[in-house]
């Protein structure tokens, strides 16, 4: 979902105001761009260059919408928690005002350790400042290739500043050029010349694991499948992704490496290196696992 810059007023409605900002009320995470190039050709709405103060405005903006709504439901919960018997209430109150103490110290949601109870409560109001959040820093096509930026130490002290987060520099010019160049040939020959990589397998990647999302390969003769799970699943759960039967008569799970694979060339080499496992119930997937799961379910119209 790709919105357009907010400005400075947005949760008062300046601008495109709400409407930006109820389009990513529902997301998982964001990517947050910052501009940090100098181009007359590309105006800037606030007149100049100054990606600290780009920053400070998106923080600040997503901060009072989030102070709105707080400040709303706190006014709800208000009431309903005076009744001594309404523990759900009470409970929601308490977490809103956790949350109303981190934004009079200027923190994120996401910066606080949450319990399980509190996460659940928090869930139903999808606080922006909640979000996982990669920010993108786009830079000219030259910095890019020198890796050399006047901005980018300022962005990163910013970021820390600010709860931390990933930080991947790009260029928008440079990954426009490799999309113009005919094949992949001319691409891997343009960076090779310019001694600069496309960051857009970078910034994909950062987005899914700043979701706690992972993945496992299974394969066949005909096929192989890549299948998206939580990080922290057990194999039975992974199993259960494919088919729920799987998971129901989940016995165990042969598991290779992807990189041992790569390295090794085949299956064959792998098991010679003693790099296939067999696990349990209480295995963790990794990110990259290939899995062989064996189950066995008996056909519930056979039983008596």
């Amino acid at each position: 979902m790709d919105i357009a810059g907010l400005v400075k007023g947005a949760s008062q409605n300046q601008g495109m105001g709400n409407a930006f900002l109820s389009h990513i009320q529902s997301v998982d995470g964001i990517y947050h761009v910052v501009r940090a190039f100098d181009d007359e050709e590309v105006q800037h709405y606030e007149g100049d260059v100054d990606p600290i103060r780009d920053l400070d405005i998106i923080q600040g903006e997503l901060i009072e919408k989030d102070k709105v709504m707080l400040n709303k439901n706190l006014d709800e919960l208000e009431k309903l928690a005076k009744n001594p018997n309404n523990k759900d209430a009470i409970a929601e109150k308490a977490v809103l005002d956790k949350v109303a103490e981190l934004y009079a110290k200027e923190q994120n949601v996401r910066d606080y350790d949450w319990n399980y109870k509190e996460i659940d409560i928090l869930n139903k109001h999808l606080f922006f400042s909640a979000k996982p959040v990669v920010y993108l820093v786009n830079i000219g096509e030259q910095d890019y290739i020198k890796k050399k930026n006047k901005w980018l130490a300022k962005i990163s002290e910013w970021i820390n500043k600010h709860g931390g987060g990933k930080i991947i520099p790009y260029s928008v010019a440079f990954e426009l050029k490799l999309s113009q160049l005919e094949n992949d040939e001319e691409r891997a020959k343009y960076m090779k010349e310019s001694g600069a990589e496309s960051a857009l397998g970078k910034i994909i990647s950062a987005g899914y694991h700043s979701l706690d999302l992972i993945h496992f390969f299974t394969s066949g003769e005909d096929e192989v499948k890549c299948w998206t799970i939580r990080k922290g699943t057990k194999a039975p759960g992974g199993a259960g992704v494919i088919h729920t039967d799987f998971e129901r008569g989940f016995i165990s799970a042969e598991t290779m490496k992807f990189a041992d694979l790569e390295a090794l060339g085949t299956e064959n080499e792998v098991k010679k290196e003693g790099k296939v496992r067999t696990e349990g119930k209480n295995y963790e997937i990794q990110d990259g696992d290939i899995i062989y799961f064996k189950f066995n379910v008996s056909d519930p119209k056979k039983k008596k």
